[in-house]
């Protein structure tokens, strides 16, 4: 029996150490932890030694590297256009105002990530990195017999913006719905260094919605309003900057089916691309869904 018990002693241990030793950061699934001596969890991005706060979001430049190293890793290769591209970031984690690609063509971005300037060589300059502060997520649901109460529609998504993202009530400018359509207005002129970005948090959402993730919890994202599921099947983000982009309006209509960067520093042209775009974005459900045409309202898009 004493050899058995022995085993059996040894199994245990070695269970338990592995336990001990296994640690995960909840807040990004790209990661490499490893417990130290007196028993922290220390987590690195994947691809780089860049260190990960897991009490809070990543922001949006190190999750994009650090995807896009796992996608070199499995021989896939994505060219850039315009949304996806392996970026350049700053020891703090935010984006380099200058970005370029393996064809040394460079562009300015804001500090969602988003071009906003011609494309150039490398000889482009990028004086700044122009802050994003607003944000519109249009969203549509899928069918349902009915339309949900507007004010659990509100509540449940503010609740989870605030509780899953971790985001100040006070930067949630808006939510409106208007069957099957909603629209999330975030607004943040300026914060205090221990909130959590807009761009971060409309990117998390994003890949929530399009069910890939960055949490460690491969659970699928569930939102109820009102014990009801609320299922997401269109997303749609507008970028507005406090300075206008420095593309021409042709590019900027042409690129409709990327994410598109708008500002509202000029009124007139902050105003005239983010209805232009949201007009194109409807009026292409709208043919889809012809049958629906009477029965489904776009809600206008009102700016502050």
């Amino acid at each position: 029996m004493e050899p058995l018990f022995g085993f059996l002693l040894g199994l245990i241990l070695a269970v338990a150490s592995s336990a001990q030793n296994n640690c995960t950061c909840a807040t990004n699934k790209w990661t490499v932890c490893v417990k130290d001596a007196p028993g922290n969890c220390n987590c690195t991005l994947v691809g780089s030694n860049h260190r990960v706060d897991c009490s809070t979001l990543t922001s949006k430049c190190l999750l994009m590297k650090a995807e896009m190293t796992l996608l070199k890793e499995k021989r896939r290769w994505l060219l850039d256009n315009n949304g996806i591209y392996n970026p350049d970031c700053e020891d703090s984690g935010i984006f380099k105002a200058r970005q370029c690609n393996q064809t040394n063509a460079c562009w300015c971005v804001n500090t969602a990530g988003v071009r906003r300037t011609e494309k150039g060589d490398k000889s482009l300059s990028c004086g700044e990195l122009v802050r994003t502060s607003s944000i519109y997520i249009d969203l549509k649901h899928k069918k349902r017999s009915s339309a949900f109460d507007v004010p659990d529609v509100v509540n449940a998504l503010k609740h989870l913006f605030e509780s899953r993202y971790k985001l100040h009530p006070k930067y949630i400018a808006a939510v409106k719905y208007s069957f099957p359509f909603i629209q999330i207005h975030l607004d943040q002129n300026a914060k205090s260094r221990c909130d959590v970005d807009i761009a971060d948090v409309a990117y998390y959402f994003e890949k929530d919605i399009k069910g890939d993730s960055v949490f460690h919890s491969h659970d699928a994202l569930t939102v109820s309003v009102n014990g009801d599921a609320l299922d997401i099947e269109k997303i749609r983000i507008y970028y507005v900057d406090e300075k206008p982009p420095e593309f021409c309006m042709r590019e900027l209509v042409a690129g409709v089916s990327t994410v598109v960067t708008a500002a509202i520093l000029t009124a007139g042209f902050g105003i005239a691309a983010l209805v232009i775009l949201r007009w194109l974005w409807t009026r292409k459900h709208e043919k889809v869904e012809t049958k629906e045409i009477g029965e489904i309202k776009a809600p206008s898009l009102q700016l502050p």
